[in-house]
């Protein structure tokens, strides 16, 4: 099928040398031709209103070609981690790792520290070599084991410090922000003429990364999002008017709300970004709270930590290293008004509030989680040492692809409320709409 040029994934050269992982001439594995792709939308409105059915976007599909553009013998990867922590970062990192090792025969595999400040030659913050036998068992644990950091450097600066460790192959694991770093890292070696493939993971606890099906981490995520919520609604029923309260993470996004919302069943009220609501008023919050409390003695609250701004007035202009608006706390501000409201209503209660955010992004990747981290890091060690280059590997329409930086790093995945899984959350919950 025929790509449009901005679906199509650059290439440093056409592929010189046999796969290692042919065995005595004899294909022991399922190598993937380089025209199979994937429909981006494969829904058969899509294909039937089409004129020309090859014109359609598609992907790559990802995994092992018959002939790799690395020399493996004479080959240095080097990965980096970036931005917030997220379950299953050791796990992309140990397949990475194990991947390159035995099934390609790489030697010498790389490890930036601290992100992209460990990039930078002036911070001295040497790399550190990466072996089997160090990531033997580092999926077991949360976090990295490199260590990360918020924000970009200078592209030249870290191109410099590839180009003398004779890096051939980067991996980046990070968020839309690590991704958009990726492209112009990317665009500086292809400025220079340099041979260096530029890989990207993409990882977001928020499942907010454009076109992607999901992100590494995010079941994780919610499930244990769903615990706090039942230990929230625990708590609530266990008090005379007693409220629930759970701020969880999504800054722009509300997927790990809506999700821990519909796997516990047990929240009554959910605020994602993606929805305005009010507090005041007939329909606003505080009134539909108190009629809540009057008929059933206690309530669930699930908030994400970026909804509600427009009430908090946030002023948009400030802004952390990685380019983020700095949010103000909607869920101290929430447990503050709704004390406040009942107390002036004359209404004995309780608020006990929980934010498990770094709780959640911290812990080991589930089984699930893990399984989809080192598919996505076997297929991003073959794409590598294909000679693609500036690409992400993630899955659309529930396979792996191989997906430009720049079509990922252009935007954002919101949750639709006119959607189906908002649509999920309202049924779960049976909280109005329009709130306010």
């Amino acid at each position: 099928m025929t790509q449009p040029d901005e679906y199509r994934i650059p290439r440093l050269g056409e592929g010189k040398y046999d796969s290692p992982l042919l065995q005595d001439g004899q294909v022991r594995v399922h190598f993937v031709e380089d025209n199979a792709t994937v429909l981006m939308d494969n829904s058969v409105k899509a294909v039937a209103a089409a004129e020309d059915v090859s014109s359609l976007p598609a992907f790559e599909l990802a995994g092992p070609r018959e002939n790799i553009y690395f020399e493996p013998e004479k080959t240095t990867a080097a990965i980096v981690t970036c931005g917030g922590l997220c379950p299953g970062i050791n796990d992309v990192i140990r397949g990475i790792v194990m991947n390159l090792h035995y099934r390609y025969g790489l030697k010498d595999i790389l490890g930036f520290r601290y992100g992209y400040r460990g990039m930078v030659e002036r911070y001295g913050l040497a790399p550190i070599k990466l072996t089997p036998e160090l990531v033997n068992g580092i999926h077991e644990l949360g976090g990295t084991i490199l260590g990360s950091s918020r924000g970009g450097h200078d592209n030249s600066e870290m191109v410099d410090c590839l180009e003398k460790l004779g890096v051939d192959i980067l991996f980046t694991i990070g968020g839309d922000g690590t991704q958009r770093g990726a492209a112009e890292i990317a665009d500086e070696i292809t400025k220079r003429g340099s041979e260096i493939s530029v890989v990207g993971i993409p990882k977001t606890i928020d499942n907010d990364i454009r076109l992607l099906d999901r992100s590494f981490g995010f079941e994780t995520a919610f499930s244990i999002a769903s615990q706090a919520v039942k230990c929230a609604h625990t708590e609530a029923e266990g008090a005379f008017n007693g409220i629930g309260l759970v701020k969880l993470m999504g800054r722009r996004s509300g997927f790990i709300a809506c999700n821990a919302a519909i796997a516990s069943g047990l929240a009554n009220f959910v605020f994602i970004p993606e929805v305005p609501f009010s507090l005041d008023g007939p329909d606003g919050l505080l009134e539909l709270l108190k009629v809540r409390l009057k008929k059933r003695r206690h309530a669930c609250i699930i908030v994400a930590e970026g909804a509600g701004q427009g009430i908090l007035e946030t002023d948009e202009s400030q802004k952390d290293a990685s380019g983020n608006v700095i949010l103000q706390d909607i869920g101290l501000y929430l447990k503050k008004r709704i004390s406040d409201y009942l107390k002036d209503q004359e209404i004995n209660h309780t608020v006990k509030y929980i934010d498990p955010s770094y709780i959640i992004r911290s812990v080991p990747a589930t089984p699930k989680d893990s399984m989809y981290c080192a598919r996505l890091a076997h297929d991003a060690v073959h794409a590598a040492m294909s000679g693609r280059t500036k690409m992400v590997i993630g899955v659309v329409n529930n396979h792996f692809v191989h997906i430009p930086i720049s079509l990922v790093a252009a935007g954002r995945q919101f949750v639709d409320p006119d959607g189906d899984l908002w649509d999920s959350v309202l049924e779960v919950t049976g909280q109005p709409r329009k709130i306010g």
